[in-house]
């Protein structure tokens, strides 16, 4: 693969992409429903605490591997876990790329409210569950504008890292501006009838909340997929960075941007609702699509100082809910592109048809399945929702295989330790000498970082992750046998079995794809093309070359790692060894020898 390697300007540009990527529309709509629904400022103190405990250590870990592989998430996990676990990268991105598929449908709304809002067509004289219903019901518009979301993503990211970097700069200041002026105008509202009540309540804490398990479940799933903490983002943004970036403070910065968004976001719908409307929890904890498309544009129409006032505001704000959705779809589209140039498909023609499978993939969420509640009257898209309940908490998989990167390196270097001190038997003080911290040593604490990570980091990946990662998922299994009709019928779009059916099929593809597609590369032998070859056994195995995107000065030895030795990883620009018979078979030898070391 020729070319050269790609990276941001400086860390101005890595800091406003990365917060670009996770600032999205679950800042801006889901957040306030969590705020409202689970005792307003009694619900900030598990989401602020569960920053710490799991989205700024995980994106931590994130931002480590991807600066060292220098490689997007298919590649890291080959170079961390070995060659036999490669699979777990595709899972990683596939789980983001489904999301996009459905996401791209979420971002034309947001675009389609925004022109719509300017036009005059959300004044306070309009129905406004007629108008979701009107645009729900008309799959040609709905294409439309989810075709519009993924030209302008694919156009952000068409030249690569540079790009990426001047785009979510504009966005991500525009976004700023935005919501703090739509900031303004609500505390006027609230302001106005002298009580401030919406910004009480966004403060106040109820005890009573606190104690109730659903609170601080709920406080854990909003950090950690409003961080995109385990999402394999920080990942491929981190192969951007330059040689002396430091990966602590850089994490911690986007994470703490992230929910600072969320707070302003959170304040400017909370006073708004509660300066106009009756009952405002019930409006703020009612569905996010509702909240967003049919509640807010009613209550910004409400707003003081005449039209020109309430146009401003709600065109401000679905711009604003616009920019962020846009800013994540271009890491989510980035996030698969990458795994693709790192295997030496050009990057115009990886942005290409990614950008056009996600529009194509996302076609059925946009106009398929359209269903009108009964008892509201309210359009709402089935087949989208369907698709967000299977591949939504998919993601907490992507988190584990980052944590088992962690772990089975920690393990691996203390095996090693003993074998150079001739240490036999398992003693824990060793493992925790020289195990457990070996990953924070050897890529967090580089010596690059300007925030110091201690050892309550080894603490929370070790036994806080797993403990939390399991509490989560039981607790979604739990609410759906809870409230869920025949959760274990597979026709049940709401159910538990669609989900594990999903789940397993795509994890046993990956993990069949993983030998002959991902770390190899089938050569049909005989007459019959792939993939009737596999059907004949007429083929053979070349070693699939990865290319580290690695910029000048940045070079850093990979060779602990239990994939690192493979000699088909190279440098951008490099070229990787002749993928013989015979080369094939010594580079197998030695890759499963250094993972079994």
């Amino acid at each position: 693969m020729s070319g050269s390697s790609d990276e941001f300007s400086g860390r101005l540009g890595l800091i406003f992409a990365t917060i670009g990527a996770a600032i999205g529309t679950g800042n801006i709509w889901r957040f306030p429903r969590m705020v409202g629904a689970n005792g307003g400022g009694s619900f900030l103190v598990p989401w602020l605490i569960f920053l710490f405990l799991w989205s700024i250590p995980l994106v931590i870990a994130e931002f480590a591997m991807g600066k060292r592989s220098r490689t997007g998430t298919v590649g890291t996990f080959r170079i961390f876990n070995g060659p036999k676990f490669a699979w777990m990268g595709l899972w990683t991105a596939w789980i983001s790329t489904a999301i996009g598929f459905y996401y791209a449908v979420v971002t034309g709304w947001c675009i389609n409210y925004f022109q719509t809002a300017l036009r005059g067509g959300l004044g306070s004289d309009v129905d406004t569950t007629e108008v979701w219903n009107n645009f729900l019901q008309a799959p040609g518009e709905v294409v439309m504008f989810q075709a519009l979301a993924v030209v302008i993503t694919m156009g952000a990211i068409w030249k690569g890292a540079k790009a990426i970097e001047k785009v979510n700069v504009i966005l991500m200041v525009s976004l700023f501006v935005l919501l703090f002026s739509a900031l303004f105008l609500a505390f006027i509202m609230d302001l106005s009838d002298g009580t401030l009540d919406g910004f009480v309540y966004m403060f106040s804490i109820q005890p009573e909340y606190l104690v109730q398990p659903e609170t601080w479940i709920n406080g854990l799933s909003q950090s950690a997929w409003s961080c995109s903490a385990g999402m394999g983002m920080a990942i491929t943004y981190s192969v951007y960075m330059r040689k002396d970036e430091d990966t602590t403070l850089n994490a911690a910065t986007m994470c703490l941007a992230n929910n600072s968004i969320s707070i302003i976001a959170g304040l400017t719908v909370m006073m708004a609702v509660f300066s106009v409307v009756d009952d405002p929890l019930s409006a703020v904890s009612g569905g996010s699509s509702a909240i967003t498309f049919l509640v807010l544009p009613e209550v910004f129409a409400q707003a003081p100082g005449g039209p020109f006032v309430q146009l401003a505001m709600v065109a401000m704000f679905f711009l604003a809910l616009s920019f962020a959705a846009l800013t994540s779809m271009i890491s989510t589209v980035e996030l698969c592109v990458r795994n693709f140039v790192d295997h030496g498909v050009d990057r115009e023609k990886a942005v290409g048809f990614t950008s056009i499978a996600i529009f194509l993939f996302g076609i059925p969420s946009a106009a398929t399945w359209i269903l009108v509640d009964d008892s509201t009257g309210v359009a709402f898209p089935q087949f989208l929702e369907v698709q967000d309940h299977i591949w939504g908490y998919g993601l907490m998989f992507s988190g584990l295989f980052i944590a088992f990167a962690i772990w089975k390196y920690g393990w691996l270097r203390y095996k090693v330790w003993q074998a150079q001190n001739g240490v036999g038997g398992f003693s824990f003080r060793d493992y925790l000498d020289h195990g457990v911290s070996s990953f924070r040593d050897d890529f967090i604490n580089t010596g690059d970082n300007d925030w110091w990570i201690g050892k309550w980091w080894d603490y929370i990946l070790y036994l806080g992750f797993p403990l939390m990662f399991v509490t989560l998922m039981g607790s979604f299994f739990i609410d759906l046998l809870a409230t869920v009709e025949d959760p274990w019928n597979p026709t049940n779009p709401k159910g538990i079995t669609i989900i594990l059916i999903f789940w397993g099929i795509t994890a046993g593809l990956f993990m069949s794809m993983n030998r002959l597609m991902l770390v190899n590369r089938v050569v049909p032998t005989g007459n019959s093309g792939f993939p009737l070859c596999l059907l004949t056994q007429e083929y053979i195995l070349e070693p699939r070359p990865l290319f580290r995107n690695v910029p000048d000065g940045a070079e850093v030895p990979i060779d602990t790692l239990p994939g690192g030795i493979d000699p088909y990883i190279v440098k951008v620009g490099e070229s990787p060894p002749d993928p013989t018979p015979q080369n094939f078979g010594v580079h197998h030898a030695n890759v499963m020898d250094a993972e079994i070391a």
